[in-house]
């Protein structure tokens, strides 16, 4: 039997608590194989238990293969050790509504007679066939390189000259060299997230925020802090005690209609924000995916900082074609090599040159601006259609957006969005649950509509049956 020590506690029940706290470090690749455990002192201190309970719980996890001894350097994490990496594996199978790998693997997975209003992309028939099948056709026609060879390591010059241009207009002044195409806008933040972040360091993100970036900060094995999103930005009160206690290396975010709530960086957040995070070594990341949806520029935080600690990404995959994918990274002149080399290491270089250079034809040409103005225009009328319709059967939309596709929209009283999502998929009709987006999860009265998705008026019958369902 266990001694009972002075507090209360078992020593048995000490010793399991140290193992449990080894066990749960390699689990969550805090620690992975090879690396040095703390030290029996130190962790002794950490935990509040004796020396000798350390010494028998390293000895037991040694027991069971966990760790291992060696003779004078302390003990290791075996080889063996940690499990492989399952992103869902924490999430309950009955909480899978309101898990952003499910929501993707619905929307992505879906049947042609599946409705999507919950998913994050243009309709087929909204996007330019037309000038896809004429670029195509050009591409057909380039050298024998563009079509069987690797591209440039930093990708199309064409297409990063285009892309310079676009710049220049914010106000974001650099040369092709500070430019890196990458196989999509997500392989862009995958990117900087190897290249500047350890397991264990801490990554802030709005609240809600885009649900991939959940997903991907939870692939590289850090903790996720968050701060509320308001009509004009990230709450800066909590945003700068967050920064004072958390010390995050690096802030994720969406200036121009942040996804999913629709809202705009004010100016003076933005310049606020830039200050707080010069104060606190912060580095961010400016996604910039909706930049062509706003009906005129607004403020951005790349442009206000010259791409010092902010690291713009974007792609085409919304306005062109999610088929031809490709994203670009901009940022600092000292850091493009080195996140060429990872994206070499990685994936032996950057998009297709097939894709770059159809992308270029595009955009060099007067047809895109076309599209994007009547592409804007009919959204302007998708979301006054939708939002009247959603009001009519008790949902209220957050704010009423500048542009994009997305209304961030509060059910009925009493409603929880995940059991409403999990109804309608009875019904062929995938839609995405707000804590989805929100890392407190505090978004379960919340739904994010895409508009241009929402035209079948069977959508709105769903969600009437989806709401009356006890």
């Amino acid at each position: 039997m266990s001694r009972v020590a002075l507090n209360g506690e078992r020593t048995g029940s000490r010793t399991t608590r140290v193992m449990d706290a080894i066990r749960g470090r390699v689990v969550s690749r805090v620690l992975g194989p090879g690396d040095r455990l703390p030290s029996i002192r130190a962790f002794a201190g950490t935990m509040g238990v004796s020396p000798s309970t350390v010494v028998e719980a390293y000895d037991r996890l040694a027991a069971e293969g966990l760790i291992h001894a060696r003779r004078g350097s302390g003990f290791f994490v075996s080889a063996t050790a940690s499990p492989p990496l399952a992103l869902a594996q924490d999430v309950p199978q009955t909480q899978r509504a309101v898990d952003p790998f499910w929501v993707s693997r619905q929307s992505l997975d879906a049947d042609a007679a599946t409705l999507k209003p919950g998913c994050g992309w243009l309709p087929p028939e909204w996007m330019p066939h037309e000038e896809l099948r004429r670029a195509l056709r050009a591409v057909a026609r380039s050298e024998n390189a563009v079509l069987s060879d690797y591209g440039h390591s930093r990708g199309s010059l064409a297409l990063r000259r285009t892309l310079t241009g676009r710049l220049a207009d914010e106000g974001i002044g650099i040369g092709p060299e500070q430019l890196v195409l990458t196989s999509s806008g997500t392989q862009g933040v995958d990117l900087i997230c190897r290249f500047l972040l350890r397991p264990g360091d801490t990554v802030l993100v709005d609240d809600p925020c885009y649900f991939n970036f959940r997903a991907l900060l939870r692939a590289h094995q850090v903790k996720i802090v968050s701060v509320p999103y308001t009509p004009t930005g990230p709450d800066m009160e909590v945003f700068e005690a967050v920064l004072r206690e958390e010390r995050p290396r690096l802030y994720i975010t969406n200036s121009a209609l942040h996804n999913p709530t629709g809202a705009t960086l004010s100016a003076q957040t933005a310049h606020r924000l830039l200050n707080m995070a010069a104060a606190h070594d912060l580095t961010i990341i400016e996604d910039d995916i909706f930049a062509d949806f706003e009906p005129e520029p607004s403020v951005r935080l790349a442009a206000l900082d010259g791409l010092n600690r902010v690291i713009r990404i974007g792609s085409f995959s919304k306005t062109l074609s999610a088929s031809v994918r490709c994203g670009y990274i901009a940022a600092r002149l000292d850091w493009i090599a080195d996140l060429v080399d990872l994206q070499v290491a990685t994936s032996f270089g950057g998009p297709s040159p097939v894709a770059t250079e159809l992308i270029a034809s595009i955009l060099s040409g007067g047809r895109y601006r076309k599209h994007m103005e009547e592409t804007r225009r009919r959204l302007a009328q998708a979301r006054r259609d939708v939002s009247g319709r959603l009001q009519n059967i008790g949902i209220e939309p957050w704010l009423t957006p500048r542009g994009g596709f997305y209304l961030w929209c509060r059910l009925p009283d009493g409603c929880d969005s995940g059991d409403v999502a999990r109804r309608a998929l009875a019904e062929n009709v995938v839609l995405a649950p707000g804590n989805v987006f929100s890392v407190s999860q505090s978004a379960t009265e919340f739904m994010r509509f895409n508009v241009a998705q929402c035209g079948d008026p069977a959508i709105m019958g769903v969600l009437r049956r989806a709401f009356e369902t006890p």
